[in-house]
């Protein structure tokens, strides 16, 4: 069983060892969630069930209910958006999605490319591949496939994507360095990509850290919102947009437990916190390689 806090702290530590010990972790953390259900799932930190679990409060999924193409069985909770709402998907797109878990995202995308598209599925853990071909099995699609791999090294050819999304889930990967050049390599020219994914802005209280870690559970491996646009800029994307942002918000039965009252309020009032960004941004049309056409 991992705990979120164990992740925080391995990712302040950058040597291969630590880094595979980290990929090793959310393995074997999200083979647990693969078992659950969505409600267990919501209840608790990112779908881990050592903390937090006597507070039944859903921090960051986005409701899928109501779009086209959604599969409850495929729904594990475990998002903190709708990039396919914002991905500017076509009919015929060949759309791959970065940490697929069950596979709710990538029936979404099958519904916009329709019969003519194509959409890849990439998940490190084996068990989300298992459950998303039992999903996409009993729809009978033919045209969405799932492929066991590593974001930061994608079993992938390069410029296959018309469109990349990803829920939730770059910021669990150690090297973001790394994913988003992978990011960019499998992507067409012209291509862009819709990520939704927790970040930090400025420095939480000491008090919080914490309990934000614990409670929000992804938000483990989070960075500064700042260097999260920096390296997605360095990895030669352009035309970056945040399309949607939101605060998450814990709510005080977990907050009093590490704050005074003072400082609870102080922190809801402050623009530091944990939020959710859906981004946006393109690979360009002619470049020669990541960083060329800054």
């Amino acid at each position: 069983e991992v705990s979120p806090v164990g992740l925080a702290v391995s990712t302040t530590m950058n040597t291969t060892e630590t880094r595979e010990h980290l990929k090793q972790m959310v393995q074997e953390k999200y083979s647990q969630i693969a078992e659950q259900s969505k409600e267990v799932n919501e209840s608790s930190c990112c779908g881990s069930t050592s903390c937090c679990s006597t507070v039944d409060y859903t921090v960051m999924a986005d409701d899928y209910a109501n779009l086209e193409g959604y599969v409850p069985g495929a729904d594990l909770g475990l998002g903190c958006g709708l990039p396919t709402e914002f991905a500017k998907i076509k009919e015929g797109d060949t759309v791959v999605d970065l940490g697929s878990g069950a596979g709710n995202d990538c029936f979404i995308a099958r519904s916009i490319t329709g019969e003519t598209g194509k959409v890849i599925g990439i998940d490190f853990t084996e068990k989300m591949i298992e459950k998303a071909r039992v999903n996409a099995a009993k729809m009978k699609f033919s045209n969405v496939e799932f492929r066991q791999g590593d974001i930061e090294n994608m079993p992938l050819a390069g410029n296959i994507a018309d469109v990349v999304v990803s829920n939730c889930v770059l910021n669990l990967v150690p090297d973001k360095k790394q994913a988003f050049p992978e990011t960019f390599r499998i992507l067409k020219k012209g291509g862009h990509f819709s990520v939704s994914d927790i970040v930090l802005v400025g420095d939480l209280p000491e008090g919080l850290q914490k309990s934000a870690e614990m409670y929000a559970g992804c938000v483990a491996g989070a960075i500064q919102k700042d260097a999260y646009l920096s390296t997605i800029k360095e990895a030669g994307f352009t035309n970056i947009t945040i399309q949607k942002e939101k605060r998450i918000t814990l709510p005080d039965e977990i907050l009093k437990d590490y704050l005074t009252a003072e400082q609870i309020e102080n922190y809801k009032n402050d623009k530091t916190g944990i939020f959710s960004i859906t981004v946006y941004a393109e690979k360009p049309e002619a470049c020669c390689a990541p960083g060329c056409c800054d």
